[in-house]
């Protein structure tokens, strides 16, 4: 017999191939089968194992529940709203845009103000890519079109966000930050609206792989908030 799970928490091939190993060495499993981009995998028994034996086979990285397509007598987990999943994103908004008045509100000068959000804003972002840098770039390259075609950028990019954030900080080539900051985030921009577009449901990696986002129309914002940020900065400098 063969039974179809949803599987949660990988990000790369090497993820894929663990969580094959591990359901694979579960009593009476044949021959485990793992797809990356469903985010499944197709388990052949010898006989039915439930479900709670194979969660337990699994790392605490991992989820594992049943798809639509399975055994009914199976529970499913209740999906979160979009709200509810984009929680973090919108808190750490909350905590940059404060950080970024608070720097400021003695002396008040808007153009500081956005500096300092837009280098906290890409030190912050890339902290979280940093925490698991070998998977990240396999879940950027999934809507990124440049990550796409050159792989190396998605190992870049991380460093890339860490300077550029430091450069903001430190009012440190601004200019040339700035453009740079508009062609990277326009390209990933442009990715995110393609995916949005096709309604393809993928993971968001703005916040590196530590945290399981969507991809959602806030994506699209986050982005969107930056660029314009970008070219008003722009045209000042």
């Amino acid at each position: 017999m063969k039974h179809t799970y949803s599987i949660t928490g990988m990000t790369c091939n090497g993820c894929a191939s663990s969580v094959k190993e591990q359901l694979s060495k579960v009593e009476d499993v044949q021959e485990v089968d793992v797809d990356l981009e469903k985010a499944e995998a197709t388990i052949a028994m010898q006989q039915h194992v439930p479900l709670e034996k194979l969660r337990g086979a699994l790392s605490a990285k991992y989820g594992i529940s049943t798809t639509e397509e399975d055994v009914a007598s199976q529970s499913f987990p209740v999906e979160k709203s979009k709200l509810e999943q984009l929680r973090p994103l919108f808190l750490i908004f909350g905590y940059l845009f404060a950080a970024a008045i608070l720097l400021n509100y003695s002396d008040w000068n808007y153009s500081n103000a956005m500096l300092d959000f837009m280098g906290l804003f890409y030190v912050v972002f890339s902290f979280f890519k940093f925490l698991d840098l070998k998977g990240f770039p396999e879940s950027f390259r999934m809507y990124d079109p440049l990550a796409k075609v050159v792989p190396v950028y998605g190992w870049i990019y991380p460093f890339l966000e860490l300077a550029l954030g430091l450069f903001f900080l430190m009012r440190f080539q601004i200019t040339l930050s700035l453009v740079i900051t508009i062609i990277i985030l326009g390209i990933t921009t442009y990715g995110v609206t393609k995916s949005l577009l096709d309604k393809k449901s993928i993971r968001c990696a703005c916040l590196g792989t530590a945290l399981n986002l969507p991809m959602t129309e806030a994506t699209f914002i986050e982005n969107a908030i930056m660029l314009v940020m970008a070219l008003i900065m722009l045209f000042q400098f």
